[in-house]
């Protein structure tokens, strides 16, 4: 009697073991697909690592499937295989992350090398605007210095020809003077004749 009481207690003793590893594997599986399962509603990495998170469903499955004595192993498998998943996709958001902030940096350095660009096309039309309004100055001046010069060569022509004509007019008033003094002495002359002739 006393045997079979210590074999039924073995027995009991033995069922609840396993019934506890039983729910130990249960909890550690049902812990797992939370993770997977986490990971499948998060919005900004669900779409991301997809063949991984397959392999870690096979891996959890084999895990509620192995036997006690290779259940570690699977645990550990289980374990590492939503681990990989997990750091696959924030990876793979990151990457995503990078490119679009290298696409959006590409863009500003574009849109700023094109404002450079318009800035000095801008700058370079200003500048042979003022070009071309000093070579406008430069031939307005330069026309006005020839009308200046042609102006100072006319007026030199036309002061040499007063000298000219006052030269003349005097030589010619000198002439009409020398007339004049011979006129006046060939009067002088002939009164004098007459009156010698008048006292004979």
């Amino acid at each position: 009697m006393k045997p079979l009481r210590i074999t039924l207690s073995a027995l009991v003793l033995a069922a609840a073991a396993v019934g506890s590893a039983h729910a130990k594997d249960d909890m550690d599986v049902a812990r797992l697909n939370g993770s997977l399962d986490q990971l499948a509603r998060d919005p900004a990495l669900s779409g991301y690592a997809q063949a991984e998170q397959a392999r870690a469903r096979d891996a959890i499955g084999r895990l509620a499937q192995a036997r006690s004595r290779d259940r570690a192993h699977a645990l550990y498998v289980a374990e590492r295989r939503v681990d990989l998943a997990k750091a696959t996709a924030q990876l793979q958001e990151a990457q995503i992350k990078v490119n679009q902030l290298d696409r959006e940096h590409d863009q500003i350095q574009l849109d700023g090398t094109r404002r450079e660009v318009e800035a000095a096309r801008r700058e370079l039309d200003r500048q042979r605007m003022q070009y071309q309004m000093a070579q406008e100055e430069a031939a307005r001046l330069q026309q006005e210095g020839a009308a200046a010069q042609a102006q100072a060569v006319q007026a030199q022509a036309q002061a040499d020809q007063a000298r000219k004509l006052a030269a003349a007019q005097a030589k010619v008033a000198n002439a009409a003077k020398r007339q004049a003094d011979l006129a006046t002495q060939a009067a002088k002359a002939m009164r004098s004749q007459m009156q010698g002739d008048s006292g004979k």
